[in-house]
């Protein structure tokens, strides 16, 4: 017998080989000795007494121990009843276009009273690398109607865009704004949404389902959900369940899906809890230091393929811990990512909607996606004039606050109200207000006429004729 069949035969031997009772059982973790040669990240079923089954993924595999991760949590299983079973395959998801417009939890099964939907086909739900020659350059502009987003942190299709922000931040009602009014510029196109939900409360949950419902749009939503009562260990695997689904919908059925993930601090804390309970060595903040790693996994899954029409853009959302942007998570979700948009308390406070810091955020993609034939010619330069005027309005600020405004000169002056109406009515806008590019871009020149001409030196001659004058 050739050799290649007798290894074929000995897999098939080895897949779905059970063993009784556990030698450790550890938070979310079951320790098993003396199995076969076993598979990373191979699935895993673990039965209780009562025959329930709870679905989890190996974490580690040794000649002397495997580490099986529980999704579904460990609570009332005992070591020598405990039954494990080794599947000999990854996790598996059924996916297809049915799902659209259903409620899931965060391994993909449904929850929203209704059967499980037929699927086209099983997928690997760590997903396959992507090969970099593969890629296709992320350009087509994205319209979200949000004015400081299109005019100056222009989200593209394809790109990776997170949103950092705050408890009590309004993030989710930015996000849930976007999901309604996103549309690639001059295209009709296949569009749908998935959403994946990771330790957020009900109310959230719910305010998002209601976002759709009344906008219409819930037919095209996928929902992953697992929620702050469900047990955390299940936050780990509910991106990558959302994210298999998008990979079918947008690279075999060549629609382009908008992922949203919130909140991806609450999937980090969960990814330390199981590092911790490993033992294994930490890092900043007591995160494991694989974190890099594990948050490139899930954001490189967005992207375009030159095989395929279709794309996922991925507007990942974290809380940042105390408001501070040099956290672990906001800092290597910052290197993976192309961009940020992020929120700032003070502008909240002030009542300014959606209140996103000019400064700090940015988009990488946007001068590739912006300018004649996308936008319009004068966007980049109108960008970077706005940039360049708000910046110098926080230096107003700060001399300002030790000087007082009445030792400011003219200019300087100019250059407060400058400020207060650019966030007044360039930044500030309601909750179902829809811009389209044109309205942005004559909104931006209108805030650059309060500044004489000879301080707009970013934008040209041609320019200043056509919109200033």
């Amino acid at each position: 017998m050739p050799e290649k069949k007798k290894q074929k035969d000995y897999k098939a031997l080895l897949k779905g080989r059970e063993y009784i009772g556990v030698d450790k059982i550890d938070g979310p973790l079951v320790f098993v000795s003396g199995t076969h040669p076993v598979g990373y990240k191979e699935l895993v079923e673990c039965i209780d007494g009562g025959g329930n089954v709870r679905p989890g993924i190996v974490l580690e595999s040794s000649k002397k121990m495997v580490v099986a991760q529980i999704f579904q949590g460990t609570t009332g299983l005992t070591l020598p009843s405990t039954k494990v079973r080794f599947t000999g395959e990854p996790l598996l998801v059924p996916v297809s276009k049915q799902m659209l417009g259903r409620i899931f939890n965060g391994l993909g099964e449904p929850i929203d009273g209704g059967p499980r939907p037929p699927g086209d086909v099983e997928l690997n739900v760590n997903g396959m690398a992507i090969n970099p020659t593969a890629r296709r350059y992320p350009r087509d502009f994205i319209q979200t109607g949000i004015s400081i987003i299109d005019g100056m942190n222009t989200l593209i299709r394809g790109q990776k865009l997170p949103i950092f922000s705050g408890n009590g931040l309004p993030h989710n009602e930015l996000a849930a704004q976007i999901a309604r009014q996103a549309k690639v510029s001059g295209q009709e196109s296949e569009f749908a949404c998935i959403f994946a939900a990771m330790g957020v409360k009900h109310d959230v949950a719910r305010y998002f389902i209601r976002s759709f419902e009344e906008s219409g749009v819930l037919s095209n939503v996928a929902l992953f959900l697992s929620l702050a009562d469900d047990p955390s260990i299940e936050r780990l695997i509910t991106p990558r369940t959302a994210l298999t689904l998008a990979e079918y919908l947008a690279f075999h059925e060549g629609m382009h899906i908008l992922v949203i993930m919130t909140d991806m601090t609450n999937y980090c804390e969960a990814l330390r809890e199981v590092s911790t309970i490993r033992g294994e060595i930490p890092s900043r903040k007591g995160y494991p230091g694989y974190l890099y790693s594990d948050l490139a996994e899930i954001y490189e899954r967005s992207g375009m393929i030159k095989e395929s029409g279709g794309s996922i853009t991925s507007l990942p959302i974290l809380t940042m811990p105390n408001d501070d942007i040099s956290h672990p998570i906001p800092d290597l979700t910052g290197y993976i990512t192309e961009g940020q948009i992020v929120f700032e308390r003070e502008m909240f406070g002030r009542g300014i909607y959606p209140p996103v810091a000019g400064l700090p955020s940015l988009s990488r993609l946007m001068k590739d996606g912006i300018g004649e034939g996308m936008t319009r010619k004068d966007h980049p330069h109108l960008a970077s004039q706005l940039f360049a005027a708000y910046s110098y309005v926080r230096d107003v600020r700060n001399l300002a606050s030790v000087i007082g405004e009445e030792e400011l000169t003219p200019l300087d002056r100019n250059y407060l109200e400058f400020g207060e109406s650019f966030e007044r009515k360039f930044v500030t806008q309601t909750f179902d207000e829809n811009r389209d590019i044109d309205t942005t871009l004559e909104l931006g020149w209108e805030m650059l006429k309060l500044l004489p001409a000879e301080e707009l030196h970013r934008v040209t001659e041609e320019e200043l004729e056509e919109y200033y004058y």
